[in-house]
Parts: structure tokens; C-alpha cells; sequence
């Protein structure tokens, strides 16, 4: 897997006073140009929302190593290529997060829910909905390339 092996920071407050909530995302491009979308499941915020597969890194975690882990949870892939592509920061009413979103180009394995997640491959525009409101620009910025 391409990596960068610097992990980020932690215990950062948000400019408005709010603890930082670092989240490692993937942005799975299929071969064929689709990116896979999942949805939120039941219990979590925006439950029902459709956003780009990933999670919370862990204290000293670089955001590949959170990338890859999530993934293998939620997924049951193994990353084998990826690369960093691009920071958002996006304030929810229940936690202020700094999204690092990672381009993900090979993996082993079969995408599946295990979780009970819902997800779908997607061109764009996408036709699921609704989506993260954090996912909005990165779809703009996938468009524009």
C-alpha cells in the first residue's frame, strides 16, 4: 500500500472552541470509474445518509492505518493501494470533524456490508440520497477533474 507514515495530531480544538475529530475516508475508485458509496446505518447520526466508507483514526494512527482497519471492518477489504487526496473540515451539530480523504485504487477482496450497511457504486452525479453534507464538495472536486 502507498502510504505517508505521519499520524495526526491529536487533542486539537476546532476554531469554535470544539474538540477535533480526526477521520480517515475512503474514496474507492472502481475500475471502471464508479466510486462506492455507503450508507449510514441505523443508531448513528444521519442515519440513512449516504457518505464515503471510513472512521475515526485511533490515538497514534497514521490515516492509512485507520483507512485500512475501517475499511477491513466495515467492508471486509484490504487496502493495497491509496494515496492522501484531500483535507475537509465540516462542523455537525454532534462533533467537529477533519476529514482525510485518501484515493483508494486496489484492494483485495469483494466489498460487502458487515455492518448491515447499505452501498452502492456510483457515477457521478451520483443518484443516491441524501447525502453527508460533507461529501457534497468532494463529489464537486471529482467532477472537476
Amino acid at each position: 500500500m502507498t502510504t505517508q507514515s505521519s499520524s495526526v495530531g491529536t487533542a486539537e480544538r476546532s476554531p469554535t472552541g470544539r474538540p477535533v475529530t480526526e477521520v480517515a475516508v475512503g474514496v474507492l475508485v472502481h475500475r471502471d470509474g464508479r466510486y462506492l458509496l455507503a450508507q449510514r446505518p441505523p443508531g448513528k447520526p444521519y442515519e440513512g445518509y449516504w457518505e464515503f466508507p471510513g472512521g475515526k483514526l485511533e490515538p497514534g494512527e497514521t490515516v492509512e492505518a485507520a483507512l485500512s482497519r475501517e475499511l477491513h471492518e466495515e467492508l471486509g477489504i484490504t487496502l493495497t493501494a491509496c494515496h492522501r487526496w484531500h483535507t475537509l473540515e465540516h462542523d455537525y451539530p454532534h462533533a467537529y470533524v477533519r476529514l482525510h480523504f485518501c484515493k483508494v485504487t486496489d484492494w483485495t477482496g469483494e466489498p460487502h456490508g458487515r455492518e448491515g450497511q447499505a452501498f452502492s457504486w456510483q457515477r457521478l452525479p451520483v443518484e443516491v440520497a441524501p447525502l453527508l453534507p460533507a461529501a457534497i464538495p468532494v463529489l464537486e472536486l471529482l467532477a472537476a477533474e
